[in-house]
């Protein structure tokens, strides 16, 4: 049931991988994969780890959002999609990281 629980957090990371793999940067996709790995681990470190990374990783979403916003700002091009889909992802990875909150995986983890 565990696991049902922390598919948000798998999913969200394994989002933000492949959006690093896209730029280029192989060793922050080998991390994140790696953290998946990492949630087997019943340590409290692990979770905030997780939910630390999941934080950041959002504000990352945000400022390619920003970036991307403008740009087509700037061609005369429709944003409002791209903000729609990408500001979804920021509040979908922030929510994730919110999973830890539960009463079982705070268990799991030792956050008690």
């Amino acid at each position: 049931m565990n696991f049902v629980r922390l598919l948000p957090v798998i999913l969200s990371l394994i989002v933000l991988a492949a959006h690093f793999l896209r730029a280029g940067l192989l060793p922050l996709t080998l991390i994140l994969l790696a953290l998946i790995a990492l949630l087997a681990l019943r340590r409290p470190w692990v979770a905030r780890l997780t939910q630390l990374t999941l934080v950041v990783g959002a504000f990352e979403w945000l400022r390619t959002a920003v970036f991307y916003i403008l740009t087509r700002q700037r061609l005369d091009m429709p944003w409002g999609r791209l903000a729609l889909i990408l500001g979804t992802v920021v509040v979908i990875t922030l929510a994730s990281a919110l999973v830890f909150q539960s009463h079982a995986l705070r268990e799991r983890y030792g956050l008690d």
